[in-house]
């Protein structure tokens, strides 16, 4: 999908969002001066073109109470010859990845390390020991059984503590009140990405 520009209204309606995505319509309305009809047509077709999307992260964490589950970063760096295509590929025929269990995929990506395709994971469980199990006793068999034995051309890793910045705006140390950014976090720190932006 290519980036367009967004509007002004647009980009009022989704600092709107990224700051409360429950907030109604009717709110934006009410906190932009942009007419509900406009709001609603126009956050729609941010939808459908896929500018935005809706998530509910379910946490037990708690940095102020020193509460986290053991976290890891994972590198996967397959050998050369297995295209990011080839792998989503085996992926779609595959049913045991739709029916694996969440639970221990805090996020996953897809890259490149030197040259090569590259998932990169975090992965997170009750205890360190927990991770190396279900890390080698789960994850790497699945990927080979799917892309054969011989799929793997390095493995790094790191260990992640608690998240601090997610999706560009949100800082849970700093910013968030449950589930929403706080209302003295000014709007001109909202990122919304547009051709405008500038990189420093």
């Amino acid at each position: 999908m290519k980036m367009r520009k967004f509007d002004k209204q647009e980009e009022k309606i989704l600092r709107e969002l990224v700051r409360n995505p429950r907030i109604s319509d009717n709110q934006i309305a009410k906190n932009t001066m942009i007419p509900v009809t406009t709001v609603n047509r126009k956050r729609k077709l941010l939808e459908e073109e896929g500018y935005i999307h809706y998530y509910s992260n379910v946490s037990y964490e708690s940095y102020e109470r020193g509460q986290h589950n053991a976290r890891q970063l994972y590198i996967v760096k397959f050998k050369e010859g297995i295209t990011r295509q080839k792998y989503l590929d085996e992926i779609k025929k595959s049913e045991n990845f739709r029916k694996v269990n969440p639970r221990h995929h805090a996020e996953s990506f897809l890259g490149e390390k030197d040259g090569h395709f590259a998932i990169i994971l975090i992965l997170e469980a009750g205890s360190e020991d927990e991770l190396i199990e279900i890390f080698n006793g789960a994850i790497i068999p699945e990927i080979k059984k799917r892309h054969g034995r011989d799929c793997i051309n390095e493995i790094i890793t790191a260990k992640v503590t608690f998240p601090f910045r997610v999706h560009h705006n949100y800082l849970p140390l700093f910013n968030m009140d449950r589930g929403t950014i706080k209302k003295d976090w000014l709007n001109e720190w909202v990122f919304v990405p547009n051709t405008e932006n500038k990189t420093f």
